[in-house]
């Protein structure tokens, strides 16, 4: 895995994450009370023995690069980094980061330096764990120029992905990008070729793309600068390159998840509580997920009553109810509170004693969750100041809202209270 090279695609404006995205780069966003996106494809690579990783960004990437700066620091006795390569002008190119292709393209006389065989393109929205030694095992095996990592699917959600087709070999011979109609149904193929039974082949007749991509690195330098009109790898390079390359399939029989929505996110993060086995679990010693270390005391529950949820570190909890829900570093949640089927982000700091006295005299609302409030199916973003006797629970079923001047939205019927927001005492939601 020593020439190995890694760029992890993290520079969409990440406008279906939106509003969580406002203030960060999409692979920066906060996952399962601790974590950040970013730190699964990292974490996968680090895992699989490729410590040469780049992270492409483009929008709102301060915290993103503070978090890899303060997590990803390799001994000086290998050539490992992560590092931030973000969209910059150039005499020879003074545009923007136009599409995932294109992103790459502009840093190719960066990566080209590099001693490295193969390429392996990874997205930074994607909550999975895999071996990189496997797919790129079968990538040589075959002898292939390209190969993608994919998922075999059933037909409602088909249609969201980029689907293809391959012969016995596991070639890909025909590709469709997010096809609907009959353009979907002529995408059907016999699954049992990747070695499913007729049971599942049935129920799961497409093959998807996980937008999981390992490249030859000379067959990569060649289609992006033979083709500069192309700037996507799913909807042009991979599908032209796939009439004239051996485009290989890898079968990848695991959980895996594309968490780019507020929806697939929301329900990402709450599926981690499931009992007796969550779909993805951090809990694997032999494949750790690693994040910052923030060195916060363990969490404190004073008489509290807690079922299926996670509870991140330096949290503060009296007297409430917390069902089915996750709740991020440093919460704050005072009595009375009842938190169900909820996401809380935390915050990113302590308030002192003194500061949160002076909030309550002077009717100023402490980062946290205030007295009597009431949290139903919400996201929370971080460092959120919700008053006393507040109800979350989008109580007239309302699917689709922007309030940002009142400091939330909701996404799919979730409400997703904006960092930094401040919600008042007694405000119903």
């Amino acid at each position: 895995m020593k020439r190995v090279l890694s760029i992890i695609l993290g520079g969409g404006a990440g406008t279906r994450l939106y509003p969580l995205t406002k203030l960060r780069a999409k692979p920066a966003v906060p996952v399962a009370g601790k974590y950040r996106l970013i730190d699964i494809p990292v974490s996968n690579c680090i895992n699989s023995e490729i410590f040469k990783i780049y992270v492409l960004t483009q929008f709102n990437s301060a915290s993103l690069n503070r978090h890899i700066a303060r997590t990803y620091n390799f001994s000086g006795f290998n050539e490992g980094f992560v590092e931030v390569l973000a969209a910059q002008q150039t005499p020879e190119n003074p545009n923007w980061f136009q599409g995932t292709a294109d992103a790459v393209r502009q840093y190719l006389w960066l990566l080209e330096e590099w001693d490295a065989e193969e390429y392996l393109i990874l997205s930074g929205d994607h909550l999975y764990r895999m071996d990189y030694r496997l797919f790129i095992q079968r990538h040589r095996e075959t002898n292939a120029d390209i190969t993608l990592s994919v998922i075999p699917i059933d037909e409602r959600r088909a249609s969201d992905f980029g689907l293809m087709k391959i012969d016995d070999s596991g070639r890909v011979i025909d590709f469709s990008e997010k096809p609907k109609g009959e353009a979907l149904t002529k995408m059907r193929v016999d699954t049992t070729i990747l070695g499913l039974t007729k049971e599942q082949a049935q129920s799961q007749p497409y093959i998807a793309s996980m937008g999981i991509y390992v490249f030859k690195k000379d067959v990569l330098i060649k289609l992006l600068k033979e083709s500069l009109e192309r700037t996507d790898f799913g909807k042009e390079i991979i599908p032209d390159a796939s009439k004239d390359y051996n485009v290989q399939a890898y079968l990848f029989e695991d959980y895996w998840e594309d968490i780019g929505t507020i929806e697939a996110f929301y329900h990402a993060n709450l599926a981690l509580t499931q009992q007796p086995q969550p779909p993805f679990s951090f809990y694997d010693e032999q494949a750790p997920i690693y994040t910052r270390p923030r060195y916060l005391p363990p969490s404190k529950l004073l008489d509290c009553q807690v079922t299926e949820s996670i509870i991140g570190e330096g949290c503060i909890l009296k007297n409430c109810r917390i069902q089915h829900s996750v709740l991020g570093v440093r919460s704050r949640i005072e009595s009375g509170c009842i938190i169900e089927e909820s996401l809380l982000m935390g915050a990113d700091f302590y308030q002192a004693s003194v500061e949160r006295q002076c909030s309550l005299v002077e009717n100023d609302i402490p980062v946290g969750i205030g007295t009597d409030t009431i949290i139903r199916g919400a996201i929370i973003d971080k460092n959120a100041r919700i008053g006393h006797d507040v109800k979350i629970i989008n109580k007239d079923n309302v699917q689709e809202a922007e309030r940002e001047s009142q400091g939330f939205y909701i996404r799919s019927g979730i409400v997703v209270v904006l960092k930094n927001a401040v919600i008042y005492d007694g405000t119903i939601i």
